[in-house]
């Protein structure tokens, strides 16, 4: 066997590639022993004598089918399970869920008169700041600083009066 070395650094080199991935054509060795310049090489590259090898890849098979079993729920039992809950909730829903429930009992205080409506505007867009953990932290700073006429109605009585007010709702639309 012929040396080839400086045509395989010369090929690496115009290719691109490591020399490992660089391949020359067994049948084509002698055509390419006498090809000294890069112009040579290049011919060579061209004519197909020289090639590069693929790279050999991680398949993503077996991935592609554990994304399916997932889509179709499969494989998210608690033994599958890594982290805390909250890290695997969305963010944003769980953003909404707590924005609703703060604005919900934001109004039923404004509508029964707890509050007036310069302080349920100014909660209201504190809540929307992020300010309030919960339901009930809002409740605790309205108590804290003042805010109410009166003494306030717990948060999940006032959820659950919401809870049946909408089933009547939804009785009677049917």
């Amino acid at each position: 066997m012929t040396d080839l070395k400086t045509q395989r650094n010369i090929a690496a080199d115009i290719l691109g590639v490591g020399v490992n991935r660089v391949y020359i054509d067994p049948d084509a060795a002698d055509d390419v022993q006498m090809a000294l310049t890069r112009r040579d090489i290049r011919a060579l590259i061209h004519s197909g004598a020289i090639r590069v090898r693929k790279i050999k890849g991680v398949s993503r098979s077996r991935a592609r089918e554990l994304h399916v079993k997932r889509i179709k729920g499969q494989r998210r039992g608690h033994g599958s399970r890594k982290g805390r809950k909250s890290a695997r909730t969305d963010l944003r829903r769980d953003w909404i869920n707590r924005i609703r429930k703060q604005r919900a009992y934001l109004k039923v205080l404004r509508d029964k008169n707890f509050i007036d409506k310069a302080t349920y505007r100014l909660l209201y867009l504190r809540a929307k700041g992020g300010m309030f953990r919960s339901a009930n932290y809002l409740r605790m700073y309205i108590q804290d600083h003042r805010m109410s006429k009166r003494r306030l109605p717990e948060v999940e009585a006032v959820m659950r009066e919401l809870r049946v007010a909408k089933s009547k709702k939804v009785k009677r639309s049917s």
